[in-house]
């Protein structure tokens, strides 16, 4: 059992895309779920799919590269609440990733969300990670 499994989400994620992979298999929870979601809407990932298994399932993710140059869609991405120091974000205070050109993923009441929708619905939380 890892200690930070969002950690271990991202990090799967990062090294499958310098790799230059296609596909990556992650296990599956609530919060990656939620994260994988927003990373389609946003354009990051080429597509996704949840598969069941007997265990906890599993979130097959394939990731999108530019077709002529094959860069990876995600230049970057960087959990930045970790367990041993939790960053929490108001309403008014929320991080702008790159002036606006990458994202935040806060986790708030209102559910995993990005941090434009989080200041369209005027919600902090903690803020899970950047991408960009």
């Amino acid at each position: 059992m890892t200690t930070d499994p969002i950690a271990d989400f991202l990090t799967r994620i990062r090294n499958a895309s310098s790799a230059g992979l296609k596909i990556v298999e992650i296990p599956a929870s609530n919060i990656k779920k939620a994260i994988t979601k927003i990373l389609f809407d946003q354009g990051y990932i080429a597509n996704f799919r949840f598969e069941e298994d007997d265990k906890q399932g599993i979130i097959k993710i394939a990731l999108k590269y530019n077709a002529s140059t094959k860069v990876p869609a995600i230049t970057k991405i960087v959990r930045i609440s970790k367990p041993g120091l939790r960053k929490y974000s108001g309403s008014s205070e929320l991080p702008r990733v790159m002036n606006g050109l990458g994202i935040a993923i806060l986790s708030t009441s209102k559910g995993v969300i990005t941090d434009k929708e989080a200041r369209k619905e005027n919600v902090g939380g903690e803020i899970l990670c950047y991408v960009y």
